[in-house]
């Protein structure tokens, strides 16, 4: 496999620049502060914590607090790994073979692609950026070969944070059924849509061949935790993907399962708080924008901390993102991190987030940046 070029970039500059301006997470919070969110009795099993092994699955009760965000999951539904990477990982893994097909969204997360590129032969579907980033369900179907296996769906969407359309999601489960083909959805940003009408049904509850993936990092805005998970109700498939996780994380961090359990019971009060943190922020970075209407081209993204302005000054995307960077510490990802070996992507867009709390700082040097060199 290529290298993880998000994540080489991320090794050079995530903690070497001053303003992280692409961030995927939301704000995040303190053990203490999260502490203060839990009951007595969460507070002192936290604090009298035995540092063993845990359960391969997952706690049981962390399972069971799991289930209860799903419509139609039983704890024995749900499968815990170490961030919702390994996740994506397993899935691959042990759904596809070297004579099957995959199909995958572009742009996407790296791994979505690149996963499957290391097992089988796959193919993209491009969102529609004159379509507010949809996804056309008939370009699906044109795609879908007799061997297909295996749809890969991510709504709200990284980076273009496009949530897809109730009736061509609909539309897109009942195309699976029809083919037989198993879909993977990457739902690491629900609950934190721009509003809540927006908001998809998860894969695993409507589909019987769904997977639904989905982990604190992201809405929840614990990445620390690294604690992510994958409901489907597909018992061999959840079986499958246990045994090959002893190969690789084996088990979950206790104290990180702990205090997954007490933020998922603090879920509503947590994405309550980042939903109202992301409406503030989307209104700083949309004036931003619009104070610079020859260079940037943006529309508020539909779910999700992250956007995927296009670029429309002089010089490449590329260039303009490591001259920000080097000469005022603000931290953009250019548009080669998503290079697709399966289509082209965009050369003149970048991602922005705007789901941390210090975004004032940020805009303030970026536009300094601008202005120095208007």
């Amino acid at each position: 496999m290529r290298d993880f070029t998000l994540e080489t970039f991320f090794s050079k500059w995530e903690f070497a620049a001053r303003y992280h301006m692409t961030a995927s997470d939301m704000q995040s919070m303190s053990v203490s502060e999260l502490l203060a969110l839990a009951s007595d009795e969460d507070r002192t099993a936290f604090d009298k914590l035995h540092l063993g092994y845990t359960e391969t699955w997952g706690a049981p009760d962390l399972r069971a607090e799991i289930a209860r965000t799903y419509e139609r999951a039983e704890p024995d539904d749900i499968l815990c790994f170490a961030g919702a990477e390994e996740g994506i990982y397993i899935a691959m893994k042990v759904l596809l073979e070297p004579s099957d097909h995959a199909i995958v969204v572009v742009p996407n997360y790296q791994a979505a692609e690149t996963l499957p590129l290391s097992i089988c032969a796959v193919s993209g579907v491009a969102l529609n950026a004159e379509d507010n980033w949809s996804l056309d369900i008939d370009a699906v179907r044109a795609a879908i070969r007799p061997n297909t296996k295996l749809i890969s769906i991510n709504f709200p969407n990284n980076p273009t944070g496009a949530v897809l359309e109730r009736s061509r999601f609909d539309a897109l489960v009942e195309l699976c059924r029809e083919q037989g083909i198993w879909l993977f959805s990457d739902e690491v940003y629900r609950g934190v849509e721009r509003e809540e009408s927006l908001r998809l049904p998860q894969a695993g509850d409507v589909y019987e061949r769904g997977l639904s993936l989905n982990v604190m990092s992201k809405a929840y805005g614990l990445p620390g935790l690294r604690i992510g998970w994958i409901m489907t109700r597909d018992r061999e498939i959840r079986s499958r993907m246990e045994r090959y996780k002893h190969y690789l994380s084996i088990c979950n961090s206790a104290p990180s399962e702990r205090l997954s359990l007490i933020a998922l019971k603090a879920r509503d009060q947590i994405l309550t708080r980042n939903r109202a943190l992301l409406a503030e922020n989307a209104v700083k970075l949309g004036s931003f924008f619009a104070e610079f209407p020859d260079l940037f081209d943006w529309r508020q993204p539909e779910g999700g901390c992250v956007g995927y302005p296009c670029y429309k000054g002089p010089g490449s995307t590329d260039e303009f993102c490591e001259k920000l960077v080097r000469e005022s510490g603000v931290l953009l990802l250019p548009p080669h991190i998503y290079h697709s070996e399966l289509l082209p992507t965009p050369s003149d867009r970048f991602r922005v987030g705007f789901g941390r709390a210090n975004i004032d700082e940020g805009l303030s040097a970026f536009r300094a940046w601008l202005r120095r060199n208007g």
